[in-house]
């Protein structure tokens, strides 16, 4: 017990001091030089060398990429000079002891002459060859000669990945602590292939040595024997050669194993994955060349003089390989469909709230009897929405929110609501197991079903079963899913919103996806908060349904409207003035003209007399009684239109569009309108009423 205490406290000076443990082993690899060297010890050396050999090449195997192995380099120095001590441990006691028999340089060598030699010398030495050249002109060579490249464009490269690192967080795409990771993730990547360029001169020149000391440890061996020890030639020749191959053999098989493990890190580059998973990986993306190899084999087989069954049989290996990559290929495919539908449906699935305080954006709220229209395995609901908040993104220029969908069994069984903010924006009665019939022409339907009104415009319908929806899409009619009335209703719902869904972490997204020159430009304009004023200006536009997909423009025509005031409803009109062009695109006709209501001259007078300036401060003075007589003539006029859905614009005086716009967003808010100065040059005008005329 006293022996084991002692022991113990000095084996734990060790474990909290690997850095000691780690010199004392390099100094023991070291003295292995100097020192002679047992049998018994250089059995355990040569294991030991064997051992570490085949755990580097399978951490080469399976790691994911070179940098999670960037020891390598230091690793391979250390077993490349335990090898070399072991080469002149065991050269030493050939030459000094090799008279005596096979078993002199220890059992680990011997063991390696009978197996591999065979008795013959000869063939050993053949072999020894063999696995030379291997090494040093096939494997060895090739792993230095990537190692060069890859050091080489690694350190070109270095500067134009830091620039594109500090771009990255200058445009706001990675923060500090993301970059600072990609930094020191690129001097690592640098440093690692640096090293590994010298590494590999050690594999190279190890080689060498081994080949060295084998041609001195046989003519050394023969001489001695002869000489000194009195042996014939022949008897020399045979112990000390087939020693020294033995010899040969075990440096040369691990420093093999090291160099292919070499050549896997350096030739891995830019691939992820263990080694099996990227080739087999790679493979499954070519089945196709896996069958024409199989026939290939087997149009040699049936070739005169070769053996046709194992050709066949490496043919129907082949084959088969490719049909079970192909198979595993589609699965893995269908797979990853089939999770990616999972992960979409659980995204816009019914869902109870967790948290009751938490208001979303836009919301979906199905009563109990419309559940299955989004969360039944084959529902088409949430890809539909799905399609409508890409279809505004790429009309209007900004996301559309996630639209939540979720239960409410408080709703009637057929119901359904649209949430913005919390608030109730619109309601529909639906039937889930049914089709609606509307007629356009607004004729009465003859058709056996449910009488309802189509929730989003109001129109005379019919819930019908399918077999009836059949007969009515024969005779013309629209016939509607109940899946597409909800969408239907969901874009006039959002139309009418879109300004409260632009939010202001909307906005500061798109702010945050412009060039950095852009963003620079939002950040100098003298407002207190111009990521606010952005906001504002982005919403007014919204509300009168103008894109805000040329970001870039708005914000330089900003920019210049600053300069002279801070005014919002100022800087909007110099905005819409620079976005003419696109305002006049989206209001022509299919002759290619902009129809246009204009007012009367005496309108004109009135308007401009009612607007008073003091400074940048403007206000609107007109009598309400004179507002409720135009607002009704603006009626007549945009109603001679409605009923054949034509909205022409109504064209103003630039300093009177924003007053007339919020006199008429009430009673018909689909109507544009345009002043004289959102005209563009090259757009033809006609115009098709007057108010006041």
């Amino acid at each position: 017990m006293s022996g084991k205490s002692t022991i113990l406290p000095q084996l734990g000076i060790f474990r909290g001091n690997k850095d000691v443990g780690f010199a004392i082993g390099m100094a023991l690899v070291l003295s292995i030089l100097f020192l002679p060297l047992p049998p018994v010890l250089l059995d355990l050396g040569l294991a030991v060398s064997l051992s570490l050999s085949v755990l580097i090449f399978m951490v080469a195997l399976w790691i994911p990429s070179p940098l999670q192995f960037n020891s390598f380099p230091t690793l391979l120095l250390v077993t490349t000079m335990l090898r070399l001590s072991l080469n002149v441990a065991s050269t030493r006691l050939i030459l000094s002891q090799g008279h005596m028999g096979m078993q002199a340089a220890g059992d680990v060598i011997q063991g390696f002459s009978k197996f591999i030699i065979a008795g013959n010398f000869v063939i050993g030495v053949v072999i020894f060859a063999i696995l030379v050249i291997i090494n040093f002109v096939v494997i060895t060579k090739g792993s230095t000669r990537i190692a060069e490249v890859a050091a080489r464009f690694s350190l070109d490269a270095m500067p134009g990945k830091q620039m594109a690192i500090d771009a990255d967080m200058g445009a706001g795409l990675i923060d500090e602590d993301e970059a600072r990771r990609r930094r020191k993730e690129l001097e690592d990547e640098t440093s690692f292939f640096g090293a590994m360029d010298g590494a590999s001169k050690f594999v190279r020149g190890d080689a060498v040595a081994g080949l060295i000391i084998t041609m001195i440890n046989v003519i050394g061996g023969i001489l001695i024997g002869v000489v000194q020890r009195g042996m014939s030639v022949g008897d020399a020749a045979s112990v000390f050669t087939s020693l020294t191959i033995g010899d040969g053999l075990v440096s040369q098989i691990p420093a093999l194993v090291v160099s292919l493990a070499a050549g896997l890190i350096v030739t891995k580059g830019g691939t992820r994955g263990a080694a099996n998973e990227a080739v087999m990986q790679q493979l499954s993306n070519f089945p196709k060349a896996l069958y024409m190899s199989s026939l290939l084999l087997f149009g040699i087989g049936l070739l005169p003089g070769f053996p046709l069954f194992v050709f066949t049989l490496l043919a129907a290996a082949m084959s088969g390989l490719g049909y079970f990559i192909q198979i595993n290929a589609a699965k893995a495919a269908d797979q990853k469909t089939k999770a990616d539908a999972l992960e979409e449906q659980k995204k816009a699935a019914p869902e109870s709230d967790t948290n009751p305080m938490r208001l979303d954006d836009l919301r979906l709220v199905l009563g109990e009897g419309l559940v299955g229209l989004a969360n039944r395995p084959d529902a088409v609901l949430p890809s539909k929405i799905k399609s409508l908040r890409k279809h505004f993104a790429e009309k209007y220029g900004f996301p559309l929110p996630s639209v939540r969908i979720k239960d409410d069994p408080s709703l009637p069984i057929n119901s359904y609501v649209f949430q913005v903010h919390g608030v109730d924006v619109a309601r529909g009665d639906i039937r889930s197991n049914q089709m609606m019939v509307i007629n356009p022409d607004g004729i009465p339907l003859q058709l056996p079903g449910e009488r309802t009104k189509e929730p989003t415009f109001g129109l005379d319908a019919l819930w019908v079963d399918n077999a009836v929806a059949k007969q009515a899409e024969d005779r013309g009619l629209t016939v509607v899913d109940p899946e597409s009335v909800i969408t239907t209703h969901l874009t006039e719902v959002v139309n009418e919103n879109m300004a409260e869904l632009l939010t202001y972490s909307c906005t500061k997204e798109a702010i945050d996806g412009l060039d950095r020159n852009y963003q620079k430009l939002v950040s100098d304009l003298p407002v207190p908060s111009p990521a606010i004023m952005v906001q504002k200006v982005l919403q007014e536009l919204l509300l009168e349904r103008v894109s805000i997909r040329n970001l870039p423009l708005i914000i330089e025509a900003m920019a210049e409207a600053t300069r002279h005031t801070t005014k919002p409803a100022m800087i909007l009109e110099n905005v819409r003035r620079r976005l003419s062009s696109q305002i006049c695109q989206g209001l022509l006709d299919d002759q290619g003209f902009v129809p246009v209501i204009t007012l009367s001259p005496a309108w004109e007078v009135e308007f401009i007399e009612a607007i008073k300036s003091v400074g940048d401060d403007r206000s609107f003075v007109m009598s309400p009684k004179r507002v409720q007589e135009f607002v009704l003539q603006s009626r007549q006029q945009i109603q001679r239109f409605a009923s054949d859905d034509v909205w022409p614009a109504i064209m103003v005086n630039p300093e009177a569009r924003s007053y007339i716009r919020s006199m008429l967003e009430r009673v018909s808010p689909m109507t544009p309108v345009i002043s004289n100065a959102e005209i563009h040059r090259k757009v033809s005008l006609r115009t098709v009423a007057t108010i006041g005329s």
